[in-house]
């Protein structure tokens, strides 16, 4: 029987992907206590790379938010299997961490960062609500534009 979550997500329209494995020497979560903290997931959907390139170069705004959009479907696949497939284990969506690719003189960070924020928020309601950071960077991981990490409070 489909959770809480699983049914606000299928109301949302939204479809997880897999969970992805680590692309280094690192774990895609670690659980301490009640806080499951998750690696930083980049633009990856179904096995191919998405939004490539420099906000403020090649990416306008409305890609970046689509790309952390993305980043943020991958965290919660990631914090799914965290749960053991159950995300109503999720208690609340503690903080996010945004890394945007971008030229120096770019200052739209958080627009930017705001589709994954927007996306907890959408899943989770207020328990999606979170702190965080969003920054720029000269470059990220294989030339993706955005890269969001993130801390959850489970059950």
């Amino acid at each position: 029987m489909a959770g809480a979550i699983d049914r606000r997500l299928e109301e949302l329209g939204i479809v997880l992907p897999e969970a992805a494995p680590p692309a280094g020497s690192y774990v895609p979560f670690v659980t301490a206590g009640p806080l499951v903290f998750v690696a930083g997931q980049i633009t990856l959907w179904q096995g191919e790379l998405k939004y490539l390139g420099r906000l403020g170069a090649e990416l306008a705004v409305d890609d970046g938010y689509q790309a952390a959009r993305l980043c943020g479907l991958n965290l919660l696949a990631q914090a799914r299997a965290a749960c053991g497939g159950d995300l109503d284990r999720v208690k609340r969506v503690v903080k996010l961490g945004g890394f945007v690719n971008c030229m120096p003189d770019f200052t739209d960070h958080p627009k930017v960062v705001n589709g994954a924020s927007d996306l907890m928020a959408e899943v989770f309601g207020a328990a999606g609500q979170h702190t965080r950071f969003a920054v720029g960077a000269p470059s990220l991981p294989l030339g993706v534009a955005v890269e969001v990490d993130g801390i959850f409070e489970i059950r």
